[in-house]
């Protein structure tokens, strides 16, 4: 069976959550931990995004030529297309993604992390904001790192050796939340400013 129609015969039933552009579909599947399949079609070329627990773990994309998986899929992604949200069952989404695993996520979320995002001008400015992540006083990796003002996800980004990720926002209060690998989730608040740019936390 062609991965298309496997593909196919797993949306059939599967409930439609909305059509999205690449950046907002990141942002709202982790924000709802969404379970499902991302489908974005365009001049006879077809991309899925498998997303597990809200975070898009695998790809395929297609073409008259054939089928990449993983990275090479992710590749293909330009950020422009529109993408029909599917929920499916996490079983079957783990299913997906052991053929289809993304190893490097930046390949997707380029256009997210580090990002300047405006809620209001305050006139209070904007910087850097350094998040380093340690549990029992070893910095770790692999942690996704996600702030929230007035409910809304405004970046994440995943720590990186040294357990630090880094953002561009304005001044002001944000929720800082942590997820580490287990899917274990601490928040903070945090009050970030000219003179608290740089942030250790604890899980």
């Amino acid at each position: 069976m062609k991965i298309t129609e496997l593909i196919g015969n797993i949306l059939k039933d599967a409930h439609d959550l909305g059509t999205y552009d690449l950046q907002s579909l990141l942002q709202v599947s982790l924000a709802r931990r969404i379970n499902g399949i991302a489908v974005a079609r365009w001049d006879g070329q077809e991309l899925y995004i498998a997303i597990l627990s809200g975070e898009p773990e695998g790809a395929i994309y297609v073409d008259e030529k054939g089928v990449l998986f993983g990275d090479k899929a992710a590749l293909m992604a330009s950020g422009n297309e529109s993408f029909a949200l599917m929920e499916v069952g996490e079983d079957t989404v783990e299913t997906l993604v052991m053929s289809s695993r993304i190893f490097d996520k930046n390949r997707l979320k380029k256009g997210i992390s580090h990002a300047v995002h405006e809620i209001r001008l305050t006139g209070g400015g904007i910087g850097n904001l350094s998040i380093t992540v340690s549990k029992d006083g070893v910095p770790q990796n692999g942690i996704r790192v996600s702030i929230r003002k007035e409910g809304k996800i405004l970046a994440s980004d995943t720590t990186a050796i040294g357990g630090t990720a880094g953002f561009r926002l304005e001044y002001g209060d944000y929720d800082c939340i942590l997820q580490d690998k287990a899917l274990l989730v601490t928040k903070y608040r945090i009050d970030f400013n000219e003179s608290h740019q740089s942030m250790d936390l604890k899980i």
